[in-house]
């Protein structure tokens, strides 16, 4: 549904668009040479924060500590600390010493109260992180900020970006306008259950923080955790929403509704992006599953589709392999009648009934070879359940990039 019929407008902005948030960043030199890497986002008071971490076992420290902090502070925090090029992540007792240690440097800096600073690293796993270097990072992104602040702070969560990612969008809420805005990062080892993504959402909206959790939870669940470049689920993986109170209050059911799809379409668009500019990729995939049981199985099926390395390949290559579709819709764990399933390449129906519809093979290459994103829907036709995913095709750029990624 567009965006103006819900009265949202989108705007030019990132993670500053709400009121009450300031941002920097500044270069310290952790792994990426005369490029900021260090940022620091503010809010001038205290803000509801909500968080969604990876479910990897192995969490990186800087998710350990955060957990830790706001389960202590009963979701409240005054700013986030991040840094790129290193992951913090299985880096033992030292990896938590250093992550606790960046956010006591940022709160003495910024004469913030103990537990208002939330953490974050993002980078190669396995290395203790520079300390002299984050400290310089942290020193120059305070500078920044007590100037007013910068537009660095997109660019200095990246790692093997090509671009900044950013969105932003405001809406009516009782007359008033509310924004939500934010930027992320992320181009490889992206998987649902989150992925090597940071992102950071902020509103200027009243909510609380139980409620901005629970509506943060249900708009990842529809758009991070909706997406895959390589199926790789890292250490790392965060998607902060800090709401300022700057604007109107939340207080009805009509009002949060509005919100929360809001804050779907600002997590949607940040989603996107990553897998615009996944590693090696040329083209977008987007599996639709129609008809499914339940949602459940909608989410299994269009997931498997899109996640199968034999569908991606076949769609680098413009290949209508829709056998590779069906072998992964069968082994998704998804409930249907394999005689009643349906699919189509764009507009153009392959599959009736479960085998091969009636059409030319020269018009699905076309379709895909000019299609951008690539649509591949499945029809199940054993419910109303509906879901979507989003992934990328699978190149020999993307084992360039990641066989030399250390080296």
């Amino acid at each position: 549904m567009p965006l103006d019929t819900l009265g949202m407008t989108s705007i030019h902005d990132g993670p500053t668009a709400a009121q009450g948030f300031r941002a920097a960043g500044a270069a310290g030199g952790i792994r990426y040479e005369g490029r900021p890497d260090v940022g620091i986002l503010l809010c001038d008071g205290p803000a509801s924060a909500g968080a969604v971490f990876t479910q990897n076992r192995f969490a990186a420290a800087p998710v350990i500590v955060d957990r830790e902090t706001l389960r202590k502070s009963g979701g409240v925090a005054r700013a986030v600390v991040v840094n790129a090029g290193n992951a913090n992540a299985c880096t033992g007792d030292g990896g938590l010493l250093d992550a606790r240690e960046m956010a006591t440097l940022t709160t003495e800096a910024l004469g913030l109260g103990a537990g208002e600073v939330l953490v974050a690293s993002t980078g190669v796993v396995g290395d203790a992180l520079p300390m002299d270097a984050v400290r310089r990072g942290i020193g120059g992104a305070v500078e920044e900020l007590e100037r007013g602040g910068n537009s660095e702070f997109p660019s200095a969560i990246l790692t093997t970006d090509t671009v900044r990612k950013e969105y932003a969008l405001e809406f009516d809420v009782g007359g008033e306008t509310v924004r939500i805005g934010g930027c992320c990062k992320g181009a490889g080892m992206i998987s649902p259950n989150m992925a090597t993504m940071l992102a950071f959402v902020t509103t200027d909206a009243g909510i609380a923080p139980s409620i901005l959790e629970t509506t943060l939870r249900t708009a990842v669940g529809r758009t991070f955790n909706c997406i895959s470049i390589d199926g790789d689920q890292s250490t790392n993986d965060t998607v902060f929403a800090l709401a300022s109170g700057r604007a109107a209050t939340i207080t009805t059911e009509h009002d949060l509704a509005v919100f929360g799809l809001a804050l779907e379409s600002v997590c949607r668009e940040l989603a996107l992006q990553i897998v615009r500019d996944g590693e090696g990729t040329t083209r977008v995939i987007e599996v639709r599953v129609r008809g499914a049981k339940d949602d459940a199985d909608a989410r299994l099926a269009a997931r498997a589709i899109g996640e199968s390395l034999l569908v991606k390949t076949a769609v680098y290559g413009n290949d209508p392999n829709w056998g590779r579709v069906l072998v992964a819709l069968g082994y998704s764990g998804a409930d249907f009648d394999p005689g009643r399933v349906a699919m189509w390449i764009e507009d153009l129906q392959v599959v009736r009934g479960g085998i091969r519809a009636d059409y030319a093979e020269g018009d699905a290459e076309t379709r895909l070879r000019d299609a951008s994103p690539v649509r591949l829907t499945v029809g199940l036709d054993v419910g109303d359940a509906d879901a979507t995913f989003w992934s990328s095709d699978l190149t020999e750029a993307y084992v360039r990039e990641n066989s030399v990624y250390r080296t």
